[in-house]
């Protein structure tokens, strides 16, 4: 039909249309496309922000590390508790994890994830063991007010519906323990600090794999052969100068390589500005906006050019009281909040600062203040401290 349509321009003596050869003299034109952004899903920002990229997994293991290992203090009306069962249930959670690495699980799902998920596990009435869960496997089933009823476990094709019934009789203990850090935008489920750094963690890992492949290739010619001869190029020379290239001039062990041209043909070189090369400052940028957002001073990470503290030591007494304490203290009130009920009304965790190296300067200077203050008591003075 569509020669038939095309006949009477033949026969008109038009001229036909002849496609050039992309063998022909090449114009090669950069341009600039679209970001690609990672999807914002706990997998993906566990798999690009976490483990690949050495910045946000120093700065999340540097917060739960922090977190597990400052013990708590169990308080009831005001008297402290040396021994309990629910520190006995802390500190052995279950057969196979730890009281360090139950906080440091909590933490990390906390700072990756938003949200953390903690299942209680009772025998004959009595809690046993505890268990965190991971965040992507679980789902929050809302009841009939919006609150949530139970919660969807799903593994291997398989989903466990976990009611929120209490698991220790005659004491409100839900199954499960749900943590979540403040989302505007969702009801129940928590906003991840490393969703806030998606972009700067995108941009960090594109620098490293520019760099990667920079060296990979650093001596394959990043420009335009241009054919200036007549006609252009068969198929089979294209073909043979296309391998020679690959073969003779790419990768590293063919740095510095020269390239020899014959037949007409001409070496055009394309390159960007230093400034435009400058991906170094880039992934600088992308690191502290990465550190920041965590909540990790840029310089415990080692990242050039962050002069915000004054020392070490001053920035990592703001790491513990900026992003540890009050992540410490949320998963203290939560545990506390939680499971109390199942061993009396008035239970509370407190995380016991005093064991806390990076803060030692503060205790001396409260110390120090408290010693020389004449209008108070020994009793007053011991209270101000947290003696009691």
């Amino acid at each position: 039909m569509f020669a038939s349509l095309l006949a009477p321009f033949r026969a008109s003596g038009a001229p036909t249309e002849a496609k050039a050869s992309r063998t022909a003299a090449l114009v090669a034109l950069l341009t600039t496309g679209r970001p690609r952004w990672t999807p914002r899903d706990y997998a993906s920002l566990a798999r690009e922000g976490f483990t690949r990229n050495a910045i946000a997994y120093r700065a999340v293991r540097m917060i739960g590390e922090a977190a597990a290992t400052v013990p708590w203090v169990l308080m009831e009306a005001g008297r402290e508790h040396d021994t309990h069962p629910l520190l006995d249930l802390l500190n052995r959670p279950n057969p196979r994890l730890t009281r360090s690495g139950l906080l440091e699980a909590m933490a990390c799902h906390l700072l990756v994830a938003g949200n953390a998920y903690v299942e209680a596990v009772a025998v004959e009435g009595q809690l046993r063991e505890l268990h965190v869960l991971r965040p992507d496997r679980m789902r929050v089933v809302p009841g009939p007010d919006g609150w949530p009823e139970a919660y969807d476990y799903t593994l291997c094709g398989r989903t466990l519906r976990i009611p929120q019934a209490s698991v220790v009789e005659g004491a409100e203990v839900p199954a499960i323990l749900h943590l979540t850090a403040f989302n505007p935008l969702d009801d129940h489920y928590g906003f991840p600090p490393l969703e806030a750094a998606a972009q700067a963690l995108d941009l960090h890992n594109a620098a490293s794999a520019w760099n990667k492949a920079l060296i990979d290739n650093a001596a394959r010619p990043s420009g335009a052969l241009v054919y200036g001869g007549a006609g252009s190029l068969t198929e089979e020379q294209f073909e043979r100068l296309k391998g020679e290239l690959e073969a003779s001039f790419q990768g590293a062990t063919n740095a510095g390589r020269p390239l020899l041209l014959e037949g007409g043909l001409d070496w055009r070189p394309l390159s960007l500005s230093p400034k435009d090369m400058d991906f170094e400052a880039a992934r600088n940028g992308a690191a502290r906006e990465i550190a920041l957002a965590v909540g990790v001073p840029p310089m415990l990470l080692g990242i050039p050019g962050d002069n915000t503290y004054a020392n070490y030591a001053e920035a990592n007494r703001a790491l513990w009281r900026q992003s540890v304490v009050p992540l410490m203290r949320r998963m203290a009130e939560g545990l506390a909040t939680w499971l109390g009920p199942a061993y009396g009304p008035a239970l509370e965790l407190v995380p016991d600062l005093d064991q806390v190296e990076a803060l030692s300067a503060e205790r001396t200077e409260l110390w120090s203040r408290i010693a020389t203050a004449d209008y108070l008591t020994d009793a007053e003075k011991r209270a101000a401290v947290g003696w009691g």
